[in-house]
């Protein structure tokens, strides 16, 4: 019976475009292109979290330079993270509800909580204690608006004896240790909303939540090179190259991890050959193949995989010129890999019927909640957050306050 119902499925593919009865979908996809930001923002702010951590908890001395960086630009990512969903709400202004009527079975409304704790709990305390000292210190030197602003960010907690330092130090290290699990369980969870759809084949799989953390920690790590690049970049200043092939290294290895795993469900889906398969290769074939075969596999993943990897096989042969433009280049497609990758799986998810036997066309308007334009909006917010932070407090003009252990070398506002 499953084969007459595939055959016949494939028959019917490549001559019907729409859906066979129309109660069973809408003209157009539920889950636009905001829900497609919005996995791929907490996405990277995991990926970010987990490259600071690495200094912190892992003590990977060569990464010192982009601990702040990392550090701030998970927080500036978490922050705008929530967004692409309350735009998507029909009435964004009741989501407080979400937090002060908690639905236990409701995995969105849970998403609620578990945002809340590593914004709140993890991240935000982590930097105050990684800036505290600097905090108490740039506001007595730092004059007008800025040293204001220094000076509530330090609470009024301004003991900067040794001890006090000290237990600052500890309890970043405990927060930092936290913020792994936490970290996982943040984009994790976003799998988990989507693998838990039993009746979608594209989404209903076990392996939906490793995907999104193995993709989230690439995605990160490959924002925070990007991030140091154009910094150095705009300041002027040379990359180090130490740090820069350290990144790449982990970069590399988080790739191919990520890249195994999703060539295994993928060998999974064509040897279990279930029901909804033969939709599945008809959406790679046709509807997803610039995004899927040339996005995220081609240009996203294989690229990447060969420049990184020949990076480590032969980069102390190159020139230093070259093997910047190949970490430029290798982040720049992971990044754009990564999103089609979402893009797959939130819209490619919903092209189908529910019978199998049809699919969509979906065409991104330019204005509009849902459209392109917003979706760049709400892109771009993330990095003029970065922005603003940076100049606050990686700022060439502040003075340096090195601490008397690792992290508070890399606390130095001169990145």
């Amino acid at each position: 019976m499953t084969n007459d119902v595939t055959n016949m499925v494939v028959e019917v593919m490549p001559h019907f475009e729409g859906y066979v009865y129309p109660n069973e979908a809408t003209h157009q996809p539920l889950w636009s292109v905001l829900i497609v930001l919005y996995p791929y923002i907490t996405g990277l702010v995991a990926g970010a979290f987990i490259m600071a951590s690495l200094v912190r908890v892992f003590k990977v001395q060569a990464l010192e330079p982009v601990y702040r960086l990392s550090l701030l630009t998970a927080f500036s990512f978490l922050l705008c993270a929530p967004l692409p969903l309350l735009l998507h709400l029909g009435h964004p202004e009741r989501c407080y509800q979400v937090m002060m009527t908690p639905h236990l079975t409701s995995p969105m409304a849970i998403f609620g909580f578990v945002y809340a704790w590593y914004l709140m709990a993890v991240l935000l305390l982590e930097l105050w204690f990684d800036y505290r000292r600097d905090l108490v210190e740039w506001g007595k030197i730092t004059p007008g608006f800025k040293g204001l602003l220094y000076r509530l960010f330090a609470v009024g907690v301004t003991d900067v004896s040794e001890p006090a330092v000290k237990l600052d130090v500890r309890i970043g290290y405990v927060l930092s240790v936290v913020g792994i699990p936490s970290a996982f369980l943040l984009h994790g969870y976003v799998g988990f909303i989507f693998g838990s759809v039993k009746a979608n084949p594209w989404w209903g799989n076990v392996l939906m939540p490793i995907i999104f953390i193995m993709s989230a920690m690439v995605s990160g790590i490959a924002l925070c090179v990007f991030n140091y690049m154009v910094l150095m970049w705009v300041r002027q200043k040379p990359v180090g190259m130490k740090c820069l092939d350290t990144m790449g290294m982990f970069l590399f290895y988080a790739l191919v991890v990520d890249a195994a795993i999703e060539a295994l469900d993928w060998v999974h889906r064509i040897y279990s050959a279930e029901e909804g398969f033969a939709v599945l290769q008809y959406m790679a074939r046709e509807k997803l193949f610039y995004t899927l075969s040339l996005g995220q596999t081609l240009f996203g993943t294989l690229v990447p995989l060969i420049l990184l990897g020949l990076l480590q096989l032969v980069g102390g042969r190159m020139p230093e010129w070259l093997r910047r433009r190949m970490y430029f280049v290798s982040s720049v497609l992971i990044l754009i890999g990564v999103l089609a990758m979402r893009w797959n799986v939130v819209i490619g998810g919903q092209f189908f019927s529910k019978s199998l036997r049809g699919v969509m066309s979906y065409k991104m308007e330019f204005a509009g909640m849902e459209g392109w334009f917003m979706g760049a909006i709400l892109f771009s917010l993330p990095f003029v957050t970065l922005v603003a932070l940076v100049k606050l407090f990686l700022s060439e003009r502040l003075p340096a306050t090195p601490h008397e252990d690792f992290t508070a070398k890399s606390a130095a506002p001169n990145g």
